[in-house]
């Protein structure tokens, strides 16, 4: 077992200290968007004794440290785990296929572009499927809504509109009736340009002027989103995706294809070991529509609430349909009560409060709040048992191979 190092990363949607108020760290990061704890080149962790970076160590003997399966089957840890702190919206956005992300990243790589450039799209060759573990109430956009639904609201705002501020509505709406109405619908809000811009400000205009239209949150909500992005054509789309609300201690997963944003709350999130996304609003990054169109699955879809298996009072696990991660969470309200970490290859294990015993066929390490640790796979099976007095909750990702 290894003691990490993670650095938190200051995009500007972070929060002012939420990471390091959860963790009990040094506030010396600001914004703190998300901490990073893994082995992704772009912002490894490092081993605290060794001051190495995981991904180089990982490198030093892959079969050793991340099991020979995980090993010879993805060649590096497999996922990434992320606490994540959200005040503003992120982007709309969405991630490729794994087949994809191979074969677009060597095209770039051919056409010579940086991997740090500002308009490169793919990072990396791998895909970035996710899910996200809310550790407050959590706010986000996941999947598209029915076209039916969508065009129900579309209606109910114009009618509080002037009749020659409707144009762009009805034409969105006739999107909403063709033969591939969400394809459609989405390109051509992502692509009209001013008109879109001036439904936007019309639209958020009317809600904010009607209680009425400010109960419905869906509506509420594209006020807000308004407010930081005024104009954005992602305030539109935000209409035609589900607006999913989590309690602490519920998930969401998110496969490839599926057109989401985190709008605000803090969570834990974990995802193949990959920094491809592809963006379509809400951002000052690079937009892409037509690559965006292509990887987009233009499907009504649920909200994708992920249901975890009770493993006993105190211990839940979480699978979503992705073999290279899974996640455990552990929160027992008294001393003593031990768990069986259900880890497949290696580990990372993250303490946000209470104090763990973590014991390995190789030895033991108390573990507190705001500390992680590494678990190579040669070190399996392990077990984490609640130490001192008070509750504890304890978090572990691993692939869900051997």
């Amino acid at each position: 077992m290894f003691e990490l190092k993670n650095a938190i990363r200051d995009y500007h949607w972070g929060s002012e200290s939420q990471i390091s108020d959860l963790l009990n760290l040094p506030a010396e990061t600001s914004p703190q968007a998300e901490m990073w704890l893994g082995a992704h080149p772009g912002c490894p962790s490092r081993l605290a004794d060794e001051d190495i970076a995981l991904h180089d160590f990982i490198a030093h003997d892959p079969e050793q440290v991340l099991g020979a399966t995980a090993a010879q089957r993805f060649g590096r840890l497999p996922y990434l785990f992320k606490v994540l702190s959200a005040t503003q919206p992120l982007s709309i956005q969405t991630h490729p296929t794994l087949k994809q992300a191979q074969e677009r990243f060597a095209l770039e790589n051919e056409s010579g572009k940086p991997l740090d450039a500002a308009d490169r799209n793919y990072r990396d060759d791998n895909h970035k499927p996710e899910m996200l573990y809310a550790l407050t109430d959590f706010v986000a956009l996941s999947g598209f809504r029915q076209p039916n639904q969508i065009i129900n609201d579309l209606r109910v705002l114009a009618a509080q509109l002037p009749a020659d501020k409707t144009g762009e509505i009805e034409t969105i709406i006739g999107c909403l009736q063709e033969q591939d109405p969400l394809t459609a619908t989405f390109e051509h809000v992502l692509t009209a340009g001013e008109p879109i811009a001036e439904t936007v400000q019309a639209i958020c205009g009317a809600i904010e002027d009607s209680a009425q239209l400010q109960a419905n949150v869906h509506f509420a909500e594209l006020v807000s989103i308004n407010k930081i992005y005024p104009s954005d054509p992602g305030v539109l789309v935000a209409l035609l995706l589900n607006l999913v609300f989590l309690e602490p201690g519920q998930a969401i997963s998110l496969g490839a294809g599926n057109v989401h944003a985190y709008l605000r709350g803090l969570g834990i999130e974990v995802m193949a070991n990959s920094d491809n996304v592809l963006r379509g609003g809400l951002t000052s990054k690079h937009i892409d529509v037509p690559e965006l169109l292509d990887v987009t699955i233009s499907q009504p879809s649920p909200a994708p609430i992920l249901e975890p298996i009770s493993l006993d009072t105190h211990d839940r696990l979480f699978k979503p349909e992705f073999e290279e991660f899974q996640l455990q969470v552990l929160d027992p309200q008294a001393a003593g009560l031990a768990s069986a970490l259900q880890l497949h290859g290696a580990a990372v294990v993250l303490c946000t409060s209470g104090e763990f015993l973590i014991k390995t066929q190789e030895g033991e390490r108390s573990i507190t709040r705001g500390q992680s640790l590494f678990v190579t796979a040669a070190e399996l099976p392990a077990t984490a048992t609640l130490q001192g007095e008070g509750s504890g909750q304890l978090f572990a990702a691993s692939a869900q191979i051997d």
